[in-house]
């Protein structure tokens, strides 16, 4: 019969595939499962042992386990302990020795596995076996401390003291870390092996020469009362370092103890030796300790000594991390001057005056050449060195770049040092160098004040002549000549002095010029030369001050009848200048004047008069243009009418027409005809013959042409529509034309 065929399983078909509405994650799973212990195995039975041949044969299925586990894998010590301690547990002791022997055969550097055999015996009382295990140990692994430590602990735990004392011997022979020492210092100490420990002490500051070493050793001594060997032993320190090793940690240990023995100068005494000898910048805390200590004990001379050595301090620090910091410098120059040795003053100064500016800029050296100023004035009037001072303003002369600049309050300083030292000739020669090297006002001027207090007046005369010729510009120089020969009673002199210089083509300020100039006129009561100079001056300028002064002038100078007359015509005069330059705003100025003038001096008339004169403040737009070109609205602002004004713009709308026609007729016209038309005497016939076609046209005269602008059209209302900026701009052309007329 044939077998039946196998059957294949039928496969399960999802029906719904969408996702379950509660999702099982893996870690949900796991965390559920060690929240129901469901993966821990329960512990085995306790199994009873009734007789011998039921623990001999539990005794052979652990060694079998164990040992199997040990030809799997035998460099896995942790299998070789368990295996000791259970035959251990068995009390077979002989056989855990045999076991953590052959460990040892494995792995005897394993700290571990020797450090478990010793517990052992230790835990079983056999104390010359753990012996010979510590003593096979420290000679295998002499820099494993931890058998060091519980190899002399158990030699003390079992009262062989000199057996331990032996182990630490055997163990400082290797020079072990500071706390190998300190533990067997300690050890000494409880049994108070006093001498003892300080041997060890010895030896440990020369095994381990460091500060703090020192220092316990010190504090031991102290601590046991031996005063004089304390401070042996820091002295003793202090020599050991030099002073090339020197450490703030022990001066500042070394001062607290005389300070605790009341030896606070020789506390005094160690912190000034070693703030003198180390680096400031490792003697932050021995000056904070220094501070305390004079707080303390000292006097107020003590107190200001630290504070200015912590200060110099700080000094040091900012020249050493910017030595162009001049204010630095000045700040700490001002502290050792304070201190009054010279020495180091002079050092100071040498150390600040060597650190030049690194460019030829003057901004860069404004500030360091007063190093050099304060250096003199230091050598000069603390010292009273003459020769030095002559020496540091030479040196600072040389130093400075004239070709690119100078300071002309070196030379001058120079100079009044050798005319106070009565050398005369050295100041004259060092400032005539200033002034062939580097010419400078301030060079001259200072050179004339010199020789005016020594009154050699020619010299005077032959600087203010270089003077000139180095700087024609200058008013000021032009005045005080002046006013040199006028003291000196030249007045033709000072009066030719004075012509040169108002007819110098430039001056920096001629207002002030020619106000001198008139005041030395009106001073000389030179009536008509001054008079004669406020004309002169109007030709150059009409500003409407020179008119108020002008007429200032005629009312103070002239009789009683006529000053006021002349003032008024200048007055007149001035308002007519400012009208036809059409300055608004000078005119209303000046009006002002006149009126107070008037208001004081003059008749009802002449008040009525001006009256018609005062202009109309008046309200106006105007547009205001962006940076880009785009119209930004309109502002408001104050204008002025005049009367005067207002009563010639008939006149000027005739010309403006005229001018419009004329524009038009000379667009078809030749070049000839173009300049037939172009004159004083074409314009006004154009106008003329305007004025014929309205009135043969029957319209009125104030109509103008099409094509003229309708803004010109419509200046006769120009009084109801003053805010309107286009009237303002017909305004000025009215005037432009109006000068044009004027002109021909």
């Amino acid at each position: 019969m044939d077998p039946k065929p196998q059957k294949m399983p039928k496969v399960a078909k999802v029906k719904n595939k969408a996702p379950a509405e509660i999702q099982i994650t893996a870690e949900q799973l796991l965390r559920e499962a060690k929240e129901r212990d469901l993966e821990i195995q329960p512990p085995p039975p306790k199994q009873k042992i009734s007789d011998k041949d039921e623990l001999a044969d539990y005794q052979l299925r652990k060694r079998k386990a164990f040992e199997d586990e040990l030809r799997k894998n035998r460099s896995v010590i942790t299998n070789w302990i368990k295996y000791a301690k259970w035959e251990e547990s068995q009390k077979e002791l002989q056989r855990a020795r045999s076991i953590f022997e052959r460990a040892l055969d494995v792995d005897h550097r394993n700290i571990t596995l020797w450090l478990k055999y010793t517990e052992m015996e230790m835990r079983n009382r056999q104390i010359n076996h753990a012996r010979n295990l510590w003593d096979r140990a420290v000679t295998i692994l002499p820099r494993a401390n931890q058998f060091w430590y519980k190899y002399q602990y158990m030699e003390e735990m079992v009262g062989n003291i000199a057996g331990s004392r032996q182990v630490f011997e055997r163990w400082m022979e290797w020079e072990p870390d500071e706390q190998a020492w300190q533990t067997y210092i300690n050890f000494e100490l409880r049994y108070k092996e006093i001498d003892r420990a300080r041997e060890i002490y010895e030896r440990f500051v020369m095994v381990h020469p460091e500060a703090k070493h020192w220092i316990k050793y010190a504090r031991f001594e102290e601590q046991h009362a031996f005063i004089v060997s304390a401070r042996n032993v820091y002295q003793r320190a202090v020599e050991f370092y030099g002073d090339d090793d020197m450490d703030e940690r022990l001066y500042i240990a070394f001062a607290r103890f005389e300070e605790n023995q009341r030896e606070h100068d020789r506390a005094r005494a160690i912190y000034k030796y070693a703030l003198e000898h180390i680096p400031k910048e490792r003697a932050q805390e021995l000056y904070k300790n220094y501070t305390i200590h004079e707080k303390k004990y000292g006097d107020r001379t003590g107190i200001e000594d630290v504070i200015v050595s912590k200060r110099k301090f700080q000094y040091e620090e900012e020249v050493k991390a910017n030595p162009s910091n001049y204010d630095a410098w000045f700040d700490y120059l001002r502290l050792v001057e304070s201190e009054g040795n010279p020495d180091i003053i002079r050092e100071t100064y040498e150390r600040a005056i060597a650190n030049v500016p690194p460019t030829k800029e003057k901004t860069y050296w404004r500030r360091y050449i007063y190093l050099w100023v304060n250096y003199a004035l230091f050598e000069e009037l603390e010292m009273e060195d003459e020769e030095r001072t002559r020496q540091v303003y030479k040196a600072c002369l040389q130093l400075l770049p004239h070709k690119s600049f100078t300071f002309s309050k070196m030379w001058l300083y120079y100079a009044n040092f050798e005319i106070r030292n009565k050398n005369l000739a050295m100041a004259r020669k060092y400032l005539g160098m200033a002034i062939g090297l580097c010419p400078k006002d301030k060079l001259f001027r200072g050179y004339i004040d010199l020789e005016i207090q020594l009154r050699e007046f020619d010299r005077c005369r032959i600087l203010y002549q270089k003077f000139l010729e180095f700087g024609p510009e200058n008013c000021i120089t032009w005045m005080r000549f002046a006013e040199l020969e006028t003291l000196l009673g030249d007045q033709e002199r000072a009066r030719a002095i004075y012509e040169l210089a108002i007819n110098q083509p430039r001056l920096d300020m001629p207002e002030l010029l020619w106000k001198a100039y008139i005041d030395f006129e009106v001073g000389q009561e030179q009536t008509e030369n001054a008079r004669q100079l406020y004309e002169r001056l109007l030709e150059r300028t009409s500003h409407v001050k020179v008119w108020m002064s002008f007429a200032q002038f005629e009312l103070q100078s002239a009789g009683e009848e006529g000053n006021v007359e002349r003032s008024r015509g200048v007055y007149d005069r001035a308002n007519n200048t400012l009208r036809l330059a059409m300055e608004k705003d000078e005119r209303v100025l000046l009006l002002e004047a006149w009126r107070e003038f008037e208001a004081e001096y003059g008749d009802d008339e002449s008040r009525e008069k001006l009256k018609t004169k005062l202009p109309k403040r008046i309200k106006r737009r105007q547009r205001v243009q962006a940076e880009d070109g785009s119209d930004a609205g309109w502002e408001e602002f104050y204008d002025y009418l005049f009367p005067e004004d207002e009563a010639s713009k008939p006149n000027l709308k005739l010309l403006a027409a005229a001018k419009a026609w004329k524009q038009k007729q000379m667009e078809g016209s030749s070049s000839e005809a173009e300049s037939d038309v172009a004159g004083p005497s074409g314009i006004l016939a154009a106008a003329r013959a305007w004025k014929e076609n309205q009135s043969e046209d029957g319209e009125s005269s104030g109509q103008l042409p099409a094509d003229i602008d309708r803004d010109d059209a419509s200046e006769s209302g120009s009084e109801e529509e003053s805010e309107k900026s286009d009237q303002e701009m017909e305004q000025e052309k009215e005037s432009e034309e109006t000068r044009e007329v004027q002109k021909t």
